[in-house]
């Protein structure tokens, strides 16, 4: 069961990555150019939360699945993936709920988008800080997706 929970956990960084990108960037562009909230880029922002916390259920399943794999592994290993990993992405987490809620309860259209861009970018830079990638120490032996 584990191997299709770390697939799926895989396969949903990227829409996480690009949903938070794009509800992040849109809303930057919109503040910059003081144009109003549209439709899209609300959605683009519930997307990215909703991703975000269905990312945090399936990483929680994996934690708990592979507790045992852990006392196995070197200390360095065992350190980044039972606290650094899981607590930064903790971290991105909220920065997208708060990022998110915030904006709902501000006032106008720049009070909004100022929120969604600068939390959702933060959350966007701690991700990308955190992905094991394939070309990291972490992320060797993985592919892609």
């Amino acid at each position: 069961m584990s191997p299709i929970f770390l697939f799926f956990h895989s396969l949903l960084r990227w829409g996480i990555l690009v949903t938070v990108a794009v509800a992040g960037f849109t809303a930057l562009m919109g503040l910059l150019r003081h144009g109003p909230v549209l439709m899209w880029h609300r959605s683009m922002a519930i997307w990215g939360m909703v991703l975000c916390h269905v990312q945090l259920v399936v990483g929680f399943a994996l934690y708990f699945m592979r507790w045992d794999s852990f006392a196995m592994r070197p200390p360095d290993q065992m350190r980044y993936w039972k606290f650094e990993h899981m607590g930064m992405m903790l971290i991105a987490i909220a920065l997208v709920t708060i990022g998110r809620l915030a904006s709902k309860k501000a006032n106008t259209d720049k009070g909004k988008q100022m929120r969604v861009a600068i939390f959702y970018l933060l959350a966007l830079v701690v991700m990308l800080m955190m992905i094991p990638w394939p070309f990291t120490a972490m992320g060797e032996g993985r592919g892609w997706l």
